[in-house]
């Protein structure tokens, strides 16, 4: 029996077990999201991940994909080094203006972490969310102005 992930929308062998608890991932999606922590960590993947699977309209929900936005686009358009992914949340979270729910888009990217786990770059993924997400692009730019 397989089972759809209601983020990235991969379809995986069903799995019964744990998920994040806001994040808007099948059990399965979240185990390879471990796995592929553990190989291959890094705040692009993080960043990606949270983004793809944002969840329901709750605070919590909403400041992760503002965060995750803001330093996805300080990475792919600005050139930050993502090493430097944590040092840039917390900065960005003290300064960040009361974020909003943007509504994910769908399809939410066509590359997921399956998709990494088989071969394809984190940045590949992480350039393909980041596009999913244009027509949200001008908030995330005017959150960023905001916050830096």
């Amino acid at each position: 029996m397989t089972t759809r992930c209601p983020g990235c929308a991969v379809e995986l062998e069903a799995l019964d077990g744990p998920a994040h608890p806001y994040l808007g991932a099948s059990p399965a999606c979240w185990a390879l999201y471990g796995e592929l922590l553990l190989r291959r960590p890094g705040q692009l993947a993080v960043d990606a991940y949270a983004v793809q699977h944002p969840g329901l309209p709750e605070r919590r929900s909403i400041q992760s994909v503002a965060l995750h936005l803001l330093t996805l686009c300080l990475f792919l358009e600005a050139g930050h080094d993502p090493k430097h992914g944590p040092r840039l949340h917390r900065r960005l979270i003290e300064r960040l203006p009361e974020p909003h729910w943007l509504e994910p888009p769908e399809p939410n990217g066509t590359v997921t972490v399956a998709d990494v786990l088989g071969g394809v770059s984190v940045e590949t993924w992480a350039r393909d969310v980041w596009a999913a997400w244009s027509p949200h692009h001008a908030t995330v730019r005017a959150w960023l102005a905001a916050s830096l």
